[in-house]
């Protein structure tokens, strides 16, 4: 779609404070488009900072309605890490994740509000456009996807990001403090991820001269003592961390506030791309790093090596579904259905230690108790003897 096929047309677009998105509305607003902007809190910032991305919005004229999404977000956050859905470099596949979450969650609220295109400010070209475009095409076939920068008339009016920057700080509208020319974050309750000039470079170190973390502190930073919690994992689902609760968006919660306090947080990776092409990625996640050591010992305690070995197949093929906007399509289905089946064993408490980045697992307690493990010196040392099943 180019702007000419916006005439007479109702827009939802879709909105999180990022420059080229906030740039969006300012070229749909001189250009006369009926626009509505609906603010998708995913847990990328706190509730005053989206407020003020609101009524920012609102005082420039821009309609503007905040959407918790939140639910949602840390639901399929925490399927990631019970699929181990993840992309190269073991990167959590957090943005991608996202993109569904939006388009599945926002478009019925765009038909309800009798909204027949949703638009976005993806960078042109790229994986998130294209991600947007395939979910678009599955989810919401009835509703048009507009993405500006593959729109020339908004890329004259928009050359760069600096003309962007430009046009957003001057209209007072509230910019995401990791976006302007040279940087984007984009950050939800999973996981954040981190671009700029600087660390396109191949040979700049990832470092606090180089880049600002969302939420985390650096390993060094950490508090000397560490921390340790208890994690607890029932028919293949964290339903606790800390005495927090199942409710995904208190188990994330709880689990990035350890995670960032103690310095695990930090993949440096350099990823295939949707194209083929490939690109640094710099990924931030707390909650999700902190969790995997106490998912990978639950499973080191229940699945069978070849229950292990289909695991590790099925989830290896969901990561690039994730990452190449096909989690909906039927192949990835079937995936899941069977994750579900092998990961419905998986219950385990486990305990771990937190300290200067590094997690790891103290204990592990299964409710099954020991029924195929093996110990040698409890029986002298010599020998090895099967262990009994916990008593009922």
């Amino acid at each position: 779609m180019i702007i000419e096929d916006l005439a007479a047309r109702r827009v939802g677009v879709v909105q999180a404070g990022g420059l080229s998105s906030l740039a969006l509305g300012i070229w749909l607003r001189e250009q006369g488009v009926d626009a509505h902007h609906y603010v998708a809190d995913l847990g990328q910032s706190g509730p005053d900072d989206l407020a003020a991305l609101v009524d920012s919005l609102r005082t420039a004229g821009l309609p503007a309605t905040l959407v918790d999404l939140r639910p949602a977000m840390a639901a399929l956050g925490l399927d990631l890490l019970r699929y181990q859905a993840r992309h190269d470099g073991g990167y959590w596949n957090t943005t991608g994740a996202s993109r569904l979450v939006l388009v599945e969650q926002l478009a019925p609220v765009l038909r309800a509000d009798g909204r027949t295109v949703l638009a976005h400010g993806c960078v042109g070209g790229g994986n998130d456009q294209r991600r947007f475009a395939r979910y678009g095409a599955r989810l919401a076939p009835d509703l048009g996807v507009y993405a500006p920068w593959t729109d020339p008339a908004a890329l004259a009016r928009f050359p760069n990001r600096a003309a962007m920057y430009a046009a957003v700080t001057g209209a007072g509208l509230w910019l995401d403090p990791g976006s302007d020319a040279d940087r984007s974050t984009d950050a939800n309750l999973a996981g954040a991820s981190h671009e700029s000039t600087e660390l396109e470079d191949l040979a700049t170190p990832v470092a606090p001269k180089t880049l600002t973390p969302r939420w985390s502190a650096w390993p060094a930073d950490a508090p000397t003592d560490g921390g340790s919690v208890t994690v607890t994992i029932e028919a293949g689902r964290v339903t606790d961390v800390g005495g927090h609760g199942a409710d995904p968006v208190a188990v994330l919660t709880a689990a990035n506030h350890l995670g960032a306090t103690h310095g695990s947080w930090l993949r440096d990776v350099v990823e295939r791309r949707i194209i083929g092409t490939r690109c640094r990625g710099v990924y931030e996640a707390p909650g999700l790093e902190v969790l995997d050591v106490a998912w990978h010992k639950a499973l080191e305690v229940t699945l069978d090596p070849y229950s292990r070995a289909l695991y590790e197949q099925l989830g290896g093929a969901l990561g690039a579904a994730v990452y190449e906007a096909r989690y909906r399509d039927p192949v990835a289905a079937a995936a899941r259905a069977a994750l579900d089946a092998l990961t419905a064993a998986v219950s385990a408490t486990v305990e771990l230690t937190l300290r200067g980045g590094a997690v790891t697992a103290a204990g592990v307690r299964t409710p099954g108790g020991d029924t195929d493990r093996q110990t040698r010196f409890g029986t002298g040392g010599h020998q090895w003897r099967d262990l009994a099943p916990a008593a009922a």
